[in-house]
């Protein structure tokens, strides 16, 4: 039987890069919210911590004139050229792009006056560690800024999900549903972290957005849907039971959607600014 609701997307395949659009419409939500609140002044020198595929690092750069160094760091070398392409392209001189980890940076300290993550946070493998090499390349006095998207994330979507494992007689499965919520950082989290690595959170700004889809069918076929969260949505399912309870969701969203009148996701998301001494 044909896996439907297999993630057919590798983010190592070239080709991938060429159409990569609905990742960044995502990205590009938190990021206004970045752009919106992060300190700009003259002649900073900025450090885009997992910036993918140059959102916001290249119209943060922009916006910050030719007279700041900007430079954006990843282990995603396929972002990065898509990156430096988009660099070329648009003539922004004053980025420089550099494949590395953020839980041990190629940089002196103290070498940024700013430091950006939108969306990062959720995605470092180790927060802590990578948190500390962002105090320590800072300035005294160097502010970073970050986005990200909070626990309670698409809690329509995750009720149902759980109301079907109960209803598939795998209600075994839901203790790894809710480690896979917990996943998601809270803003009380996100703040006792950063003053763990030694940074004193100064500005946080909190608001919610709708995904809206015409059903689940709609929603669990969509590309980005496909792109970031259909693996982790199935990867503690039983490999010979995943499809099946895939379909089950997918009509038990599609039910919800016929009652509302559409599907409706809430996403809360959270800009956080922190200063270093």
């Amino acid at each position: 039987m044909t896996d439907e609701f297999a993630a057919v997307f590798d983010w190592n395949d070239p080709a991938l890069m060429t159409v990569f659009d609905e990742a960044p419409l995502w990205s590009a939500i938190f990021g206004q919210v970045l752009l919106e609140h992060v300190p700009l002044a003259p002649g900073l020198t900025v450090l885009d911590l997992a910036c993918g595929a140059g959102f916001p690092l290249l119209d943060l750069a922009q916006r910050l004139g030719p007279d700041c160094r900007a430079c954006g760091l990843d282990t995603w070398l396929n972002g990065l050229w898509r990156a430096r392409f988009k660099q070329v392209a648009l003539g922004i001189k004053q980025v420089a792009l550099i494949g590395g980890d953020g839980a041990a940076m190629p940089f002196a300290a103290g070498s940024f006056d700013l430091i950006v993550s939108n969306l990062g946070i959720n995605n470092f493998a180790d927060a802590h560690s990578v948190l500390r090499e962002c105090a320590r390349v800072l300035r005294p006095g160097g502010r970073l800024a970050l986005t990200t998207n909070l626990r309670g994330h698409m809690s329509e979507f995750y009720t149902v999900y759980a109301d079907v494992l109960q209803e598939a007689g795998r209600a075994d499965l839901l203790p790894a549903l809710e480690a896979h919520i917990a996943g998601r950082t809270t803003v009380a989290a996100a703040c006792a972290l950063l003053e763990e690595a030694g940074l004193r959170v100064t500005d946080v700004y909190e608001q919610t957005f709708s995904l809206r889809y015409v059903d689940g069918s709609a929603l669990l076929r969509h590309s980005f849907i496909r792109m970031a969260f259909l693996e982790g949505w199935r990867e503690f399912l039983p490999p010979g039971e995943a499809v099946a309870i895939l379909r089950r969701l997918e009509a038990a969203l599609n039910r919800l959607a016929a009652r509302e009148g559409e599907l409706r996701l809430t996403v809360p998301l959270a800009y956080l600014e922190s200063v270093k001494g």
